[in-house]
């Protein structure tokens, strides 16, 4: 099998978010794929398999399958329009959230996904208990949306792993408004194999619809303020998210098995 190790959402490399991918000719047996993303050991590995409108992909943590990725699925665009010689400027990617689409223009990669509203809970308790801090709103889709004051607090924030690993959620987000973009945010899913996310596509679906009504707007400029550090430019369409960037290709190799 070939491996591709793919920084996303960056232009640089060492920056971003690394996803590996895979492009196979056929599925293997699903343990067979945990395994490669558990001794990957990134955040993400991406599998990808042709169909008959585009390619069939897959997402996995080093420790579960996941419905939706965003860094992944520009990481195995970039593959399929640069190492596998796809000819034309969109890719159809079928997957458990649908079928997602991959437009090319230069060097920038635009994902089309699904938009991901989240909505306010009533019991912040946990979450205030969890984070250690004071928490201005908390909201709920797949992942868990906490809202602090400014973008100091969210770079600050000291995440207690084992107490977020044990909150009844996917993930858990952490976002304020930016200090030079509209948005900024960080993303922990310790209970999923992913202590902290460096450049979070499908966190985005949540983020930007929020940001959108919150500033009145639907095209906005967000970072991610991880180690690695990100950056996405994003853009609200009804119930879609535009999420575009660029992306690096760090490493070529093969698994042998």
């Amino acid at each position: 099998m070939k491996l591709y190790q793919v920084d996303a959402f960056t232009s640089s490399l060492f920056a971003g978010n690394p996803a590996a991918v895979v492009p196979l000719e056929s599925w293997p047996e699903d343990a067979l794929l945990q395994n490669i993303a558990m001794e990957n050991n990134l955040s993400e590995t991406a599998f990808l398999v042709p169909d008959d409108t585009g390619y069939t992909l897959r997402w996995f943590t080093p420790s579960v399958e996941v419905d939706l990725c965003g860094h992944a699925t520009l990481a195995a665009a970039w593959v399929v329009f640069n190492a596998l010689g796809f000819p034309g400027e969109r890719i159809r990617f079928n997957t458990a959230s649908g079928a997602l689409y991959v437009d090319r223009s230069g060097q920038t990669l635009s994902l089309d996904f699904p938009a991901r509203p989240a909505h306010p809970v009533s019991h912040r308790e946990p979450f205030e208990q969890a984070l250690g801090i004071p928490l201005k709103g908390v909201l709920q889709a797949r992942d868990t949306l906490v809202v602090l004051d400014n973008a100091e607090q969210v770079r600050n924030f000291q995440p207690d792993f084992a107490a977020i690993a044990k909150l009844d959620t996917f993930a858990i987000m952490v976002t304020a408004p930016g200090d030079d973009c509209d948005f900024v945010s960080r993303f922990f899913a310790p209970a999923k194999g992913v202590p902290e996310d460096p450049v979070t596509g499908s966190a985005h679906c949540t983020l930007v619809p929020y940001w959108a009504e919150r500033l009145n707007k639907t095209t906005l400029h967000a970072r991610q303020l991880s180690a690695r550090g990100g950056e996405l430019h994003c853009t609200l369409k009804g119930d879609r998210v535009t999420l575009s960037g660029q992306a690096r290709c760090f490493l070529k190799g093969d698994i042998l098995l």
